[in-house]
């Protein structure tokens, strides 16, 4: 197990007009601006696993697959994130052929509030391993499919497939995601997160032209995330993507 260290993010405010500390008469208005350096320490810990092969081949680049769980999995117990999806499955002796990274978000947080860290986190990934970065996955579940989301979102030049389940997000943002496919899952009978939150995403997607599917199971309530995790094609599906205009 291997703790991930935390990494600083230098945010930049930077003002393009006037000086700060002009006086100006009551009743008027002046143009100002202001430049400040702000440092940020992120640091999440996560669980690891590399496939089968890996390292047999210095030249060999390897997809990688960002799993992000559910709101019940937040802790500082990696135990946990073993509970669901690919990290259970990696748990129960499953091979993928993937680097699978599954971190855990600090309790009393959202995967929404993350962002930097997740980032941070790839980045930390990529530069130790042999990660193929035309082939990088984020998938989530519930708080997860919302983090997936919102990843995607913010940075879809980064990701070359997004699979959110049961989750949603902002639907005006979705335009962001037009050049990256996404496969969404929900179950029908959803009374934790309604189907309408994926929908919205999807036919905000589809509006803007973007390569998105959506499944959803008619009989399934929250859980919609054992029957898509425990399908070989969504695994067969990710591993056939690539960055925009990369070649395969």
């Amino acid at each position: 197990m291997r703790m991930f260290k935390p990494a600083c993010l230098v945010l930049s405010i930077v003002g393009i007009y006037g000086m700060a500390g002009r006086c100006m008469a009551a009743g008027g208005q002046s143009e100002e601006g202001f430049q400040k350096q702000i440092t940020k320490t992120v640091s999440l810990r996560y669980l690891l696993s590399l496939p089968k092969g890996y390292g047999e081949n210095k030249d060999q680049k390897w997809p990688l697959m960002l799993f992000l769980h559910g709101a019940g999995e937040r802790g500082n117990d990696l135990s946990k994130v073993k509970v669901h999806g690919p990290a259970k499955l990696i748990e129960q002796g499953k091979e993928f052929p993937f680097i699978v990274v599954s971190p855990q978000c600090p309790a009393d947080s959202w995967w929404t509030d993350q962002l930097d860290a997740l980032t941070a986190l790839l980045d930390e990934v990529q530069s130790k391993y042999a990660v193929d970065p035309n082939r990088v996955y984020v998938t989530g579940l519930s708080m997860g499919g919302f983090g997936s989301w919102a990843l995607g979102c913010r940075y879809p030049n980064r990701f070359a497939a997004v699979v959110p389940i049961c989750g949603g997000g902002e639907w005006f943002l979705a335009e962001r995601m037009k050049n990256v496919p996404v496969w969404a899952f929900h179950g029908a009978k959803d009374s934790v997160v309604p189907l309408r939150e994926s929908q919205e995403m999807v036919d905000a997607l589809k509006r803007a032209g973007g390569n998105v599917q959506l499944t959803v199971y008619p009989e399934a309530n929250h859980d919609s995330w054992t029957e898509t995790y425990n399908n070989p094609k969504l695994y067969e599906w990710l591993l056939s993507q690539h960055k925009a205009g990369e070649g395969k």
